[in-house]
């Protein structure tokens, strides 16, 4: 099991937010858990003298651009690009220093799967410079991708059939648990044996990791199958659950 880290940006700075507050056009703040006063290059530095190679560059809504360059800049070619990424500003970002591009929104959109845009992308960049996020919620008895800050259910469940079809166009899935994602209430226990017993690429799972014990759930509850992101809990992000030194030492061994 391998750590992927993590750098979010909201309003141009590394946060940590509670991820189903975050909605577009809303006139309140998302629940935020942490602001960095650091650069993200500083998290990008820090990932590449560990060679933590993966993690992943997420935009949390625009104003992030110049940011996610930063990030970028820190540790070309080690990190994955997110947020807002479609078929015609994908290679650019990969000309910015990511390894990959991650996509949802551009590839999930009225509720369904558009197969001639992910044909697309892939045409354009290539399936080993992409990661489809496939993050979702639960509702009727299934994981449920959903799109547009986590906001909308997309009509699109994650099966068996769906990972292996989607396997095709994409290196990765990246995979949040929305219902738990920057609550550090502990992991999805379900998803996670879903992920580790469908996949037919590399998989990161992402969302409530706190302890140590959470971490030691993701890896025999995923057989050793699923790579793992920590966020809110580490204390390099104000967390008090996991020490980052720690976190790393665990994955590498």
């Amino acid at each position: 099991m391998r750590f992927r880290p993590c750098i979010d940006l909201h309003a141009g700075k590394v946060k940590q937010i509670v991820g189903a507050t975050l909605k577009d056009g809303a006139t309140a703040a998302p629940k935020t858990n942490y602001t960095s006063s650091l650069p993200p290059s500083h998290y990008s530095r820090l990932y590449q003298r560990d060679n933590l190679r993966g993690g992943h560059v997420i935009m949390l809504g625009p104003g992030n651009e110049d940011a996610a360059r930063d990030a970028l800049s820190g540790w070309p070619g080690g990190l994955q690009i997110g947020g807002g990424i479609t078929d015609e500003n994908a290679a650019w970002w990969l000309d910015q220093g990511a390894s990959h591009v991650i996509v949802t929104s551009h590839v999930f959109h009225d509720g369904l799967l558009d197969i001639k845009r992910l044909e697309r992308l892939r045409s354009r960049i290539g399936r080993k410079h992409l990661v489809l996020d496939l993050s979702c919620r639960f509702r009727d008895n299934a994981y449920y991708v959903v799109t547009d800050r986590w906001q909308k259910f997309t009509r699109v469940a994650v099966t068996r059939e769906i990972l292996a079809e989607l396997s095709g166009y994409c290196d990765e899935f990246l995979v949040h648990a929305v219902d738990v994602e920057g609550q550090c209430m502990g992991v999805d226990p379900a998803l996670i044996m879903l992920l580790a017993a469908c996949a037919e690429v590399p998989v990161t799972y992402a969302g409530g990791v706190a302890s140590m014990g959470d971490l030691v759930l993701v890896q025999e509850a995923g057989h050793g199958r699923l790579d793992v992101t920590v966020g809110s809990a580490l204390d390099i992000f104000g967390g008090t659950g996991l020490l980052y030194d720690e976190v790393v030492a665990f994955c590498d061994g």
